[in-house]
């Protein structure tokens, strides 16, 4: 990552290709004279203010008009001097801006530079920079708010109380090991109890957020499974909105899975449909099965498809075992066959929803649309005003506050070594550090960062 402070890294802050702008960005100590240099100034413009002018390079050949914003240290997104140019989107044009810019001095930024120059510089702490990865790849309305209040430091406050709770229990512990003499008394262990337990509820309800987290950030992996003929493809088509799968009366068109991400509601989908099970299906079309049943393991939501016009398939064990209430919704497809007043033939397992739809006329989508937002939302915790849904580093880090928390308890249950108790709630408060990057761990850093894009 930063091979130095001192450097001046340049970057496309937009998308490669063609549109109409394009935005490079610079950031480090020579910016505001990267400024003077390229726009001919005699002192920097006025901070955070943008000037339409002319971009010409070292020889003085003119690259293009564009608007040029100077940010001064720390009120920029990296907290340094920063200098931002607006370009026409010509992919040729920006590059000549980049390549003029190394020629002055700067050097490329490495991935995610920028994001973690900002947090090195107190801008923001490291959950935080996580959420501007977040923000950049949400995908629906859900997503997209937990970033924003991530970003805004709704996790970092409830961090920060966290660890204000812990910090006060052990000040009251090292207070004992500063005088060994002195022995933990009953009223204070009682204290100290009461702040650990408390904190431990703290960290319980963060980390309830874990699983609408991942539906978040990686989409619900909803898997269309059903007889051979009852629609599946039919319905992925409808859901998808174009022809994505081959429809064709003959059983068995689809022998391997297809996967389309669309928009449900607040919600995004990894949308699903599998080869039709078959008890007498050919070799081939059974390797399909297979599939089927593998991706059936691996599902947040399963819909299975039914004809609503024909008795309700003998499921494989496998399936069946795997087919909860709270992972399956019945889909009656085919309604529209259906005389007015008559019920579905195909009856749902007992204590599954379901609901009634056609994929060819389209009738019933919007309820299995609000169906499938109800049964993501199920998910959501209750945090107050927040929106909080933490990722997998802030469940491993959270793990093991819970460890250290439970063996503080277990010291003072049965009144074990004082240095021993203390240790346990330093552990424990490394742990919470870690999530808002309050510690030195470089490796951790690097590996982090390296996950973002070029120019963030």
């Amino acid at each position: 990552m930063p091979r130095s402070p001192a450097d001046t890294i340049a970057a496309l802050a937009t998308p490669v290709g063609t549109s109409a702008l394009a935005v490079v960005r610079a950031s480090g100590p020579a910016c505001a004279t990267l400024e003077r240099e390229i726009f001919g100034l005699s002192s920097p413009t006025p901070p955070r203010v943008a000037t339409h002018t002319d971009y010409r390079d070292l020889s003085g050949a003119l690259v293009d008009d564009v608007l040029a914003t100077y940010f001064q240290s720390p009120h920029s997104y990296t907290g340094e001097d920063a200098l931002e140019i607006s370009c026409h989107g010509n992919p040729y044009i920006a590059q000549k801006i980049l390549t003029d810019l190394f020629a002055r001095g700067c050097r490329p930024a490495e991935a995610g530079e920028f994001t973690q120059r900002a947090f090195l510089n107190g801008r923001m702490d490291l959950s935080q920079a996580e959420a501007v990865m977040d923000l950049i790849h949400a995908r629906g309305e859900r997503a997209l708010a937990a970033a924003q209040q991530q970003l805004r430091g709704a996790l970092g406050r409830r961090l920060a109380a966290l660890t204000d709770e812990l910090l006060n229990a052990l000040a009251r512990v090292e207070a004992y090991v500063d005088f060994p003499e002195e022995d933990l008394p009953p009223e204070d262990r009682g204290l100290v109890r009461v702040a650990l337990k408390s904190v431990r509820h703290g960290t319980d309800q963060l980390l309830a957020t874990r699983r609408y987290g991942e539906l978040l950030r990686d989409g619900i992996r909803t898997v269309i499974i059903g007889e051979a003929n009852a629609g599946k493809s039919s319905l992925l088509n409808r859901l998808v909105g174009h022809e994505r799968a081959l429809v064709s009366p003959e059983p068995g068109t689809t022998r391997d899975f297809i996967e389309e991400r669309i928009a449900a509601g607040p919600h995004w989908l990894r949308l699903i449909d599998t080869a039709g099970l078959n008890p007498a299906a050919a070799p081939l079309e059974q390797l399909g099965i297979v599939k089927t049943l593998e991706c059936a393991a691996g599902a947040d939501l399963i819909l299975l498809l039914l004809d609503a016009t024909r008795p309700a398939p003998t499921l494989p064990d496998e399936l069946r075992d795997r087919l909860l209430p709270a992972n399956t919704l019945v889909v009656l497809n085919k309604c529209d066959l259906l005389a007015p007043g008559t019920k579905p033939v195909a009856v749902a397992p007992d204590g599954s929803g379901w609901v009634t739809v056609s994929a060819l006329t389209g009738a019933g989508l919007e309820v299995l649309q609000a169906e499938i937002v109800r049964r993501a939302d199920a998910y959501r915790q209750d945090l107050g005003e927040d929106l909080i849904a933490i990722n997998a580093r802030h469940v491993e880090a959270l793990a093991r506050v819970q460890r250290g928390l439970t063996d503080a308890l277990a010291k003072l249950d049965t009144e074990g070594p004082v240095e021993l108790l203390a240790s346990d709630l330093r552990e424990a408060l490394i742990a919470l550090g870690e999530i808002g990057g309050k510690f030195d761990n470089e490796q951790m850093l690097d590996r982090l960062f390296s996950t973002f894009c070029i120019g963030k």
